[in-house]
């Protein structure tokens, strides 16, 4: 499982995709999230912008980040 650590309150789902290396772009991140195929903490998540905070879980291609605060 893959660790994004908050520099600020919260980090926003497309971010976090880019940020743990899951996509290469913000374009990528807006299709794969858009097209239901991402998770947060077990349900499917639409919202490129949704804001995670710490102890959240991300779910995409078999792969777990956690955010940590």
């Amino acid at each position: 499982m893959e660790i994004i650590k908050l520099k600020e309150e919260f980090i926003k789902l497309g971010q976090a995709l880019k940020a743990a290396g899951l996509v290469d772009s913000g374009v990528d991140a807006k299709f794969v999230i858009q097209n239901g195929e991402v998770k947060v903490n077990g349900t499917v998540e639409t919202q490129r912008g949704k804001k995670l905070y710490g102890g959240e879980i991300i779910e995409f291609e078999g792969q777990q980040i956690k955010i940590e605060a």
